[in-house]
């Protein structure tokens, strides 16, 4: 595939503001004179609907395997149906979470990140990938109306742990996302700009 378009996604723990800034990403750029598109996961097609209905929305968590391979599943569709034909376009494809999400969730929940990165060999590499860092308390006091066990304390500290080695590993760029959301907002795009500088 010939690739026109910049692939983008944001990454972060649960409630630390990803679609927030995912979307504010898009409007700025296309203010800027971009052509910008949001997306998201699990996915807009058939498999993230039933990923949402199926695996989200369920009062027990599905087994850590299975959610992988839904996961998996779900984003080589997403990015054959949605993304290619998007970049083909020569859009900037912004994505309110990736297969950083994949690595970061099932592998706190106790899957080998080698076994999840080979069942998503054929997941398209970002082009740039920003994790928003927000401390694990911070999104528990956020969130905690919610019932999903995802969102426990000690699991988001085991999530954090896993991005926080992505960004040491230099695939995820960190951006403190402990700040009022404009600040957090302008230090996003000036990342963006950046690379698409270069």
């Amino acid at each position: 595939m010939v690739r026109k378009g910049v692939f983008i996604c944001i990454e972060g723990l649960d409630a630390s503001g990803k679609t927030t800034h995912a979307r504010r990403l898009v409007e700025d750029l296309r203010q800027k004179g971009f052509d910008a598109t949001y997306t998201t996961e699990p996915s807009p097609g058939e498999i993230g609907e039933f990923i949402r209905s199926y695996v989200l929305q369920r009062k027990r968590r599905v087994p850590s395997v299975v959610e992988a391979l839904l996961f998996a599943v779900d984003r080589v569709d997403h990015v054959e149906i949605g993304i290619k034909p998007a970049l083909q376009n020569g859009q900037i494809v912004v994505s309110d979470r990736y297969l950083y999400s994949s690595l970061a969730y099932q592998g706190a929940a106790g899957l080998d990140l080698n076994w999840i990165r080979e069942i998503n060999r054929n997941a398209l590499t970002p082009d740039l990938a920003i994790y928003i860092d927000v401390p694990p308390e911070v999104v528990v006091k956020r969130i905690r109306w919610k019932k999903s066990v995802m969102e426990r304390l000690e699991i988001q500290r085991r999530v954090q742990k896993i991005y926080m080695k992505l960004v040491e590993e230099g695939l995820l760029v960190r951006v403190d996302g402990n700040r009022p959301k404009d600040d957090v907002s302008r230090d996003i795009l000036a990342v963006v700009l950046d690379f698409l500088k270069s």
